[in-house]
């Protein structure tokens, strides 16, 4: 078993048995990959033997909407009542991330405030882009509006790329990091992260590679700055690249399928080390590899601070009701 009894994972997808049939027959394979087998019990099992304590669940790509808003409406209350459901059944063990209805925005709001207030949802998961259309996008503001008020957790999840992927290659090997990469670039860029800061974001798979290019980001926004403001920066360099890095430093990081030893410490060396938090991507991530990720995570050096935040009182920050909750 992992050294802490006490994890929280936030990148943790619930598969409903029904949602699973329905991509089947559509011939749908999630990031390129079949559509894996799901129930409580085995994600108990894998839990136990990884020493998580709690999981968020979340839906993966492709969400709930597939062209028809009213289909869309029916699949997320029924993935949000399945979910809500689990945690009924095992308190101490699970919570969940709602689905929405994106881009139909006035599902999505209508499913937030029913999941948030009735169902006892501990968060939205939003993908990078459904059909295209990105939470960044202007069309989507009322969305982020009502999510700023309800000061809610986001988890961003990557999506298919709005494009076909590269031969040979699935699309969670890369594409899914562009993608989130896009998302999260789109937030700070367009300013919804600043005007929306009522979100706690949290980026699936550290980011993407977005800890990796943020000086490319920062010279971005630099770019699109008046003269006088960028001649600051020139002068004030070391202080006014600190002051814009910050901004990107507002997300939250999980650490699933990123938790090596190469890159873990750039994940580290960038964001704010509050904002770390432990991830599975279990069963999208199968048995086998989520045991040897974090195996490949225990072998990274660190503190016992920095370990124990990571593994769990980063994301007590967020979900202050999991306090107390450890695995039996």
């Amino acid at each position: 078993m992992g050294r802490s009894p006490a994890r929280i994972d936030v990148h943790h997808h619930v598969v409903p048995r029904a949602y699973a049939a329905f991509l089947k027959e559509k011939g749908i394979r999630p990031g390129g990959v079949d559509v894996p087998a799901w129930t409580p019990e085995r994600a108990l099992r894998l839990m136990d033997r990884n020493g998580i304590a709690t999981s968020i669940l979340s839906l993966s790509t492709p969400g709930a909407w597939f062209g028809d808003d009213d289909h869309a409406r029916r699949l997320a209350r029924e993935v949000n009542e399945y979910a809500a459901g689990v945690v009924r059944d095992h308190p101490r063990r699970f919570g969940f991330f709602a689905t929405l209805t994106v881009p139909d925005l006035a599902g999505s709001i209508a499913e937030a405030a029913y999941a948030l207030d009735t169902l006892g949802a501990d968060g939205i998961v939003l993908l990078s882009n459904t059909a295209g259309c990105y939470p960044y996008e202007q069309g989507i503001e009322p969305l982020l509006a009502y999510l700023h008020e309800r000061r809610a957790v986001v988890f961003l999840h990557p999506g298919e790329l709005p494009a076909d992927p590269a031969p040979g290659i699935p699309s969670f090997t890369a594409d899914f990091l562009l993608d989130t990469v896009r998302a999260a670039t789109g937030l700070v860029l367009s300013g919804a992260l600043e005007k929306y800061d009522g979100i706690r974001w949290i980026l699936a798979h550290a980011g993407g590679f977005l800890p990796y290019i943020a000086h490319r980001v920062l010279l971005t926004m630099i770019r699109e700055e008046p003269r006088a403001a960028q001649a600051k920066a020139m002068v004030l360099r070391k202080r006014e690249r600190e002051r814009r890095l910050d901004v990107l430093r507002r997300f939250y990081f999980d650490v699933a399928l990123s938790s090596a030893p190469h890159a873990l410490p750039s994940l580290l060396s960038f964001a704010d080390p509050t904002h770390v938090l432990y991830g599975s991507d279990y069963p999208f991530a199968p048995a086998p590899a989520v045991r040897f990720l974090r195996q490949e995570y225990e072998d990274v050096a660190l503190k016992s601070h920095q370990r124990a935040a990571i593994d769990r009182t980063n994301a007590l920050a967020l979900f202050p009701r999991l306090a107390g909750r450890t695995a039996p």
